[in-house]
């Protein structure tokens, strides 16, 4: 998985735990990822796009993971300006990426497959209460569709995961790495 090396970037402060993340992936033979809040990337000028590094660029590196494994990476935002600029920064692996603008809630609900690897890092945490209630509510319309195997990666340590974190716990996941912004879970140690 040299291709992750490209995403290694000064100010990707989450690299390290994304590559841990997709590395135990790849060895439970992982397929079906999903990610609330798409990488939104930023504009420079009036039509030139460039990566926002300190978004941590997990659409990209899922996408081009998702493509390495011949999986699919299904990826949510309420915004349709972040799902246009996703879909920019990842036509290359468009067959292997489903795009959805809709609430990160309900998407979760209506999503009828078994999740490998869960991704949550929609809403904004500058309100952390707020956020952290969203995200509880995000790990409530998803629990029926992890499997023992299934990882979870909690954005955002803090400002969202207030919740979620004792949520998932308290239905037998376990932290396997935590690092000072994310947390990564799963029932399989």
């Amino acid at each position: 998985m040299n291709f992750l090396n490209k995403y290694n970037n000064k100010k990707n402060i989450r690299f390290s735990l994304f590559k841990k993340t997709l590395e135990i992936a790849m060895a439970r033979e992982s397929k079906v990822i999903v990610e609330t809040g798409t990488s939104r990337g930023k504009k420079k000028f009036l039509f030139f796009k460039k990566f926002n590094w300190k978004d941590g660029m997990s659409t990209l590196m899922f996408s081009e993971f998702a493509h390495f494994i011949n999986g699919e990476l299904h990826s949510c935002d309420i915004s349709a300006e972040n799902i246009n600029n996703a879909k920019d920064f990842t036509k290359e692996y468009n067959d292997n990426v489903n795009f959805y603008i809709k609430d990160s809630i309900i998407f979760l609900k209506e999503f009828h497959k078994k999740i490998d690897l869960l991704y949550l890092d929609s809403f904004d945490g500058h309100d952390v209460e707020l956020a952290s209630k969203h995200q509880l509510n995000e790990a409530k319309a998803v629990i029926d569709k992890l499997k023992v195997s299934s990882l979870i990666l909690l954005d955002d340590k803090g400002a969202k995961t207030l919740y979620s974190k004792d949520y998932f716990i308290k239905d037998g996941f376990k932290i396997l790495v935590e690092t000072e912004n994310q947390l990564l879970l799963s029932k399989m140690l």
